[in-house]
């Protein structure tokens, strides 16, 4: 097995294709990324089987791919946050071209809309999925006049950047401000308080990729050419009912 790291390009470049081929792998498993129609068309060619997983953009019906639920992620994320009584909840998003940030942030528009509560646009802040962006977002959210109670971040590494944030301005988690993420990834649950977040079976995407990619390698029909996993709420100390 071979791991290639992208640099956080969500496109291969050139080279990578090249040292790809020269490896001749039984196939290519490509990880919050999407390749170009060329890249996908020289790998069919060259027989190299192609399985997406968590893919960047649209995967078409060409090409394998696994996800997760992030629409009813996003949706439960902030439908726990209107249960606990917050009515003015933020979003920090991932990047725009990525469809499970679309995903997760209209699943926030849909619980909103449900509830009720109208979108407030200074409340939702373009992200990358990086830690600098809770950091950031949350330093200009927590200045606003009626600034929020709750924050979803769209996944735990934003969710530390919140964290990071709420404590240089002195803001109590879950007591002043109650913090959501998305993924579940291990390291949170040691974070102080523990973070409430969006579990996302990440060990068994990445084995259903595996075996679609040996499957493909076998020269057998799949099945199914999607597989989406159900997402699941994790609740840990980082919310709370708002003061206000």
């Amino acid at each position: 097995m071979a791991i290639s790291e992208l640099q956080g390009n969500h496109v291969p470049g050139a080279d990578w294709l090249e040292d790809v081929l020269g490896r001749r792998p039984a196939g290519v498993i490509a990880v919050f990324s999407n390749l170009t129609d060329v890249q996908r068309d020289r790998l069919a060619t060259h027989k190299i089987p192609l399985v997406l997983l968590d893919p960047t953009g649209d995967p078409g019906h060409r090409v394998p791919s696994v996800g997760a639920g992030n629409w009813n992620g996003g949706l439960t994320a902030t439908r726990h946050l209107l249960e606990l009584g917050h009515r003015r909840i933020a979003i920090i998003t991932g990047p725009s071209h990525a469809l499970s940030s679309r995903a997760r942030l209209d699943g926030y528009r849909a619980a909103l809309d449900t509830a009720g509560v109208p979108v407030d646009p200074d409340l939702i802040c373009q992200g990358d999925y990086q830690i600098e962006d809770g950091l950031t977002h949350t330093h200009r959210l927590l200045r606003l006049s009626d600034p929020p109670t709750a924050v979803f971040a769209s996944n735990d590494g934003q969710a530390i950047g919140v964290y990071h944030a709420a404590h240089q301005m002195g803001v109590r988690i879950p007591e002043d401000l109650s913090v959501i993420g998305f993924d579940d990834m291990p390291p949170v649950r040691w974070a102080i308080p523990p973070l409430t977040t969006i579990h996302q079976p990440l060990t068994e995407m990445a084995g259903a990729a595996a075996a679609m990619l040996v499957t493909l390698a076998r020269g057998e029909p799949l099945p199914h050419y999607r597989k989406e996993f159900a997402t699941t709420l994790v609740v840990r100390e980082s919310t709370a009912p708002p003061k206000r």
